[in-house]
């Protein structure tokens, strides 16, 4: 089954998102490096996110669109990316995604992908 770890963090706080160009950003990449090897028979896709207030929110009603900047709900933890990976359940799933460097920083939701095939 796929379940979809989606990586939330504050992405104010530089101890948990630090500038990628700093020193701090190298052991927390090296960290990804080594979770993609170790999970890369499981992994089917992700990516990174950019900072929320690139993000344009998208609305339709009575056939009207209409676009808000930003993410759709005011919080301290922002979705800065996912990955989609092959676990057997739930419980599989959820030691992948304690494996995420994220998961010692703030916090990875995993959701099961419904398959409408």
């Amino acid at each position: 089954m796929k379940y979809a770890c989606l990586i939330y963090s504050d992405e104010n706080d530089p101890t948990q998102n630090p500038d990628p160009t700093s020193e701090a950003m190298a052991p927390i990449m090296a960290g990804y490096f080594a979770f993609g090897e170790e999970f890369s028979a499981q992994i089917q896709g992700g990516e990174a996110l950019a900072p929320t207030d690139t993000a344009t929110c998208v609305r339709v009603k009575d056939g009207d669109i209409t676009t808000t900047d930003g993410p759709f709900a005011e919080t301290k933890e922002h979705l800065g990316g996912f990955y989609v990976v092959e676990a057997d359940d739930l419980d599989a799933a959820v030691r992948i995604a304690a494996k995420i460097p994220h998961a010692a920083l703030g916090v990875i939701e995993v959701r099961p992908v419904l398959d409408f095939g």
